[in-house]
């Protein structure tokens, strides 16, 4: 089995971990992990980490996504999207496209979000929607996110108008939450009814592999995946004193970046104060 990344394309009805205990049974291995949760109702773009790339998934999860949303005006739940019970109806036949695209603005950007009861956040060692599958609600503190390009893509009028919205954001940005704050400030309610997820950094839809398709040949190097990192290449010196873990001169790159040796990943490197340090090291180099 090869170490390396899978871009899988998860289909609706079945969580991320679902996704793993799949791959860990396929692949015959427990070291499987992935980045960035979706939740069951939610397709598209999920990085999983085979073998010594479970160590890398956070330089993954860290990268900016980009998703197509549905939103449905006219009605809140309690989870913020389909899946939930309705707890809110509210006239919104006076929602237009003109309306929603002079709304968006002031979500693009630095804003702030509460995240959602039915997060995978955890909170207190136990994972938000444990909770509130138990019927608990606790204070949540909002969190600074980003949203770098947010368009409204298709509208269909009516009632319970809907529109389909395109976000870039990233990462910890709740979509549901998106919806629901746009409906608060179109003065009405809204929810998500469908969310995909096109992008992680630079691994797109167009190079998923539905699971049901996903075999060990799928696998791909990690060189292929942490395009968004800048590159390093080590001279004879440095990968040795880098493969005994010894520090090497900073050359001041800003930010985790990829110290590779022919076209193979030797760590995960990271300069401060002037410093040069194994952000990861590797018993061994990947490609």
């Amino acid at each position: 089995m090869n170490d390396g990344f899978l871009i899988v394309d998860k289909p609706a009805g079945i969580t991320s971990h679902d996704v793993v205990q799949s791959l860990r049974r396929l692949l015959d291995t427990r070291r499987v992990g992935h980045a960035g949760t979706l939740d069951p109702m939610a397709t598209g773009v999920l990085v999983v980490g085979v073998g010594a790339a479970t160590r890398l998934l956070r330089f993954v999860e860290s990268t900016t996504k980009r998703y197509d949303a549905t939103v449905a005006f006219g009605a809140r739940t309690d989870s913020l999207d389909a899946t939930g019970a309705v707890t809110e109806r509210v006239d919104a036949s006076n929602v237009t496209r003109a309306r929603i695209e002079s709304a968006l603005p002031r979500f693009t950007g630095e804003i702030q979000q509460l995240p959602p009861m039915v997060s995978a956040l955890k909170v207190d060692g136990e994972r938000l929607h444990e909770k509130a599958r138990r019927g608990e609600i606790i204070d949540r503190a909002p969190r600074t996110v980003t949203i770098h390009e947010l368009r409204c893509t298709g509208f269909e009028p009516g009632t319970e108008p809907t529109a389909q919205l395109e976000v870039v954001c990233s990462a910890g940005t709740y979509v549901r939450t998106l919806a629901d704050d746009l409906g608060v400030a179109l003065e009405t309610r809204a929810h998500l009814t469908a969310l995909r997820r096109t992008a992680v950094g630079d691994s797109s839809a167009t190079i998923a592999v539905p699971l049901i398709d996903v075999t060990a040949g799928s696998i791909r190097g990690v060189l292929e995946t942490l395009t968004h990192l800048p590159r390093r290449e080590l001279d004879d010196v440095e990968y040795d004193w880098t493969r005994h873990g010894r520090r090497i001169e900073p050359i001041g790159i800003e930010g985790p970046y990829l110290a590779v040796r022919d076209d193979q990943l030797v760590a995960i490197m990271l300069e401060r104060a002037g410093v040069c340090r194994i952000e990861v090291g590797l018993p061994e180099p990947l490609r």
